[in-house]
């Protein structure tokens, strides 16, 4: 069960701090029960599976879905609420008020990029070092290197 609590607790995009501040407890506390150091009250319990809208089964025992009666539009609102209840601006925030102001172009764009990618990925694994030289020898008649003097003379 403690696994399950920091798996929903990274689902919803909350630091150890906001999501016991929601249940009305500190961060240690919440970091004791991730770890397994702490069990979880029938109390604290109920609390996770009110407040965040949890299934109770999932919880206890991990069958069935994470939430209750959310559908997926449901889930993502609950997810963008989430970023936006964050008090400090964050990377998140930032980024899905960005998307907001997307216009319908800028959206083809990003799904275009989005399959290139999948179709990339499932034709074939990209391979980081697919074109890199072999041996030491190759790299360097590709790319040979720039003597101290030559150094010098660029940056003064």
């Amino acid at each position: 069960m403690n696994k399950r609590v920091k798996e929903l607790r990274k689902s919803l995009g909350l630091t150890m701090e906001k999501f016991g501040k929601r249940l009305g407890v500190t961060k240690v506390a919440i970091s004791n029960i991730e770890k397994g150091n702490r069990n979880i009250t029938e109390q604290m319990f109920k609390s996770i599976c009110r407040e965040f809208n949890v299934n109770e089964e999932w919880l206890r025992t991990g069958k069935g879905d994470m939430h209750i009666g959310l559908n997926n539009d449901d889930a993502l609102i609950q997810w963008a609420n989430s970023i936006f209840k964050e008090q400090t601006s964050s990377f998140r925030k930032s980024f899905v008020a960005a998307m907001s102001a997307w216009t319908d172009d800028d959206w083809a764009w990003i799904e275009q990029q989005a399959r290139t990618i999948i179709d990339t990925s499932e034709s074939k694994k990209f391979n980081l070092y697919e074109n890199a030289p072999a041996t030491a020898e190759e790299l360097e008649r590709l790319c040979p290197p720039i003597e101290p003097e030559e150094i010098n003379k660029k940056t003064s």
